[in-house]
């Protein structure tokens, strides 16, 4: 593909704004996005690259510009892709030095998105394959062809597989998912089970080939979520370089699926915020259902995850969530991220067979059961971040959906209190909320808060050596079920003391220790603390 090809592409409305015709017939080798200033040592001869322009400002000198554009020139970048969306328009000090430097110069329009450059020349490319010297591959050009033909004809990725390996002999093989999930396999290789993938891919160094077993990446720049893996568990005679051409095989199929469940996304989001309205209309949510391939009526199971605040942090969530329950088979859902933060899907729960060694699909809590056992999966996926999930109760139907999202945020809620308590990832359900403790984890923070000082009055204030003494005693006397005698013994006090004691905390915070209510008050009061 040349630089000029992307020109006459109606679909991505680029314009040129400078270049001579030998520097529009340059070929494309490759793609790299990037906003730094001096990015000369990432690329390679031949790409184009695509920037936003962050790095520059109306007030920068143009000596600024003008290393960049000269970077690109020293690194022999085929051509510089400006977006257009951070300024309004590329400024003409980029114009000047592209002139200079005999780069050449085209602007994006906001409309058109650097991942669909990025997927066009790809794309374009494996179409080129067949019609280049073959010294530039590793796989055969008749492979390539055919390869090339099954992308463009949208094939199934068993089949894809299949003919990519059948040259070498036909050895099993596998495309994984980040949590060992079989995304496609040859006809000689044995179903492998999740778990006992995910252990394989854990253990395996990406991009390293060993004699016993292969593992690669399929797309290096996808998150630790969503990448997927090229698994051959015996030794196959091959080039890397080959393995590496039918990795890149997958990483385009992978693109197009990655097009397609964002164009999902969107009704998604309108369910999602249907369902977070306190009244929805009868009409739409039944609609809005059918938009996302859900059935109109119940029963639906809602999961809300969160992956922290940190930018980004919805979308991963987005798309943990979304390789989550790819583990359910059969099961229709949609995810999207929410507008408060994290993501949440709704799970059509009369559908499909639960993973092997989960209950029957009819039988409760089978969706918990599945998702519970996979999480720990999911968390390995990345070292750096802790996933949290909350599960509602079923949903009969789609009136019920609101409550079901208000139940999965809660329990979110209290996985991310008890996992932030002990450093561990923690999927919760309401059906685990039995205990005062684990009810009272789904409330916010600042409003526990609130009610242990509130409650507790003067004894709240912790500073007080005195306070500190009396909250003890009532502590023990709580966990002791109210009895003068072993809260005395365990406290090493005098049974006389404790009388003493337990009135002064009845005087300060206006309850009486004699009643239930007032028990079970102060001892939410001291779970809030």
């Amino acid at each position: 593909m040349h630089v000029e090809d992307l020109l006459r592409l109606e679909s991505l409305d680029l314009t040129l704004l400078w270049g001579s015709p030998p520097l529009l017939a340059r070929e494309i080798s490759g793609v790299t996005a990037t906003d730094l200033e001096d990015p000369g040592r990432f690329l390679q001869r031949g790409e184009i690259v695509l920037s936003g322009l962050v790095w520059w400002s109306a007030a920068d000198e143009e000596a600024k510009t003008d290393r960049f554009v000269a970077a690109l020139r020293d690194a022999g970048a085929a051509a510089l892709l400006a977006g257009e969306e951070t300024h309004g328009t590329v400024p003409e000090v980029l114009v000047d030095a592209c002139r200079r430097h005999g780069i050449a110069l085209l602007s994006v329009p906001v409309h058109t998105s650097f991942r669909a450059i990025t997927d066009t020349v790809y794309l374009r490319q494996w179409g080129d394959l067949s019609r280049r010297p073959a010294d530039h591959y590793a796989l055969p050009e008749n492979v390539r062809g055919e390869l090339s033909r099954l992308l463009a004809d949208g094939a199934d990725p068993d089949t894809l597989l299949t003919r990519a390996v059948a040259h070498l002999g036909a050895p099993p093989c596998y495309v994984l998912s980040a949590t060992g999930r079989t995304i496609a396999r040859t006809p000689t290789a044995p179903p492998l089970p999740a778990r006992q993938a995910a252990r394989r891919l854990k253990a395996a160094a990406p991009f390293a080939a060993a004699p016993a077993s292969t593992t690669l990446r399929v797309d290096p720049d996808a998150s630790p979520y969503g990448q997927w893996y090229l698994h051959l568990p015996g030794p196959v005679d091959a080039p890397p370089r080959m393995l590496h051409e039918i990795a890149e095989v997958f990483a385009q199929y992978r693109q197009g699926l990655l097009r397609r469940r964002a164009a999902a996304r969107v009704p998604a989001t309108e369910l999602l915020e249907l369902a977070a309205a306190p009244r929805p209309g009868s009409a739409p949510l039944p609609a809005a259902l059918r938009a996302c391939g859900l059935p109109d009526h119940g029963p639906y199971t809602v999961i809300a995850v969160s992956m922290g605040a940190e930018e980004g942090a919805a979308e991963a969530g987005a798309e943990a969530l979304d390789e989550l329950l790819r583990h359910l088979p059969g099961r229709r859902f949609a995810t999207a991220r929410l507008a408060t933060g994290g993501a949440a899907a709704v799970i059509a729960t009369d559908s499909g067979a639960p993973a092997a060694g989960a209950p029957a699909a009819g039988a409760p809590g089978a969706v918990v059961a599945t998702l519970k056992g996979l999480w720990p999966t999911l968390d390995a996926c990345d070292d750096a971040t802790l996933p949290y999930g909350g599960i509602s109760t079923p949903a009969a139907g789609p009136q019920e959906l609101n409550g079901a999202l208000e139940q999965a945020r809660y329990a979110l809620t209290a996985a991310v209190r008890a996992g932030s308590a002990d450093g561990t990832a923690q999927l919760t359900a309401v059906e685990d909320l039995t205990t005062l403790d684990a009810l009272l984890a789904g409330i916010p923070a600042d409003v526990r808060t609130a009610f242990g000082v509130h409650a507790l009055g003067p004894l709240a204030d912790d500073t007080n050596p005195s306070h500190r003494m009396l909250l003890e005693t009532l502590d023990t006397f709580l966990a002791h079920n109210g009895s003068w005698a072993r809260t005395a013994e365990a406290l090493h006090l005098h049974v006389n003391t404790v009388h003493y004691r337990i009135g002064r905390v009845e005087l300060l915070t206006g309850r009486d220790l004699t009643r239930l209510d007032h028990k079970l008050d102060l001892k939410a009061a001291l779970l809030c603390r």
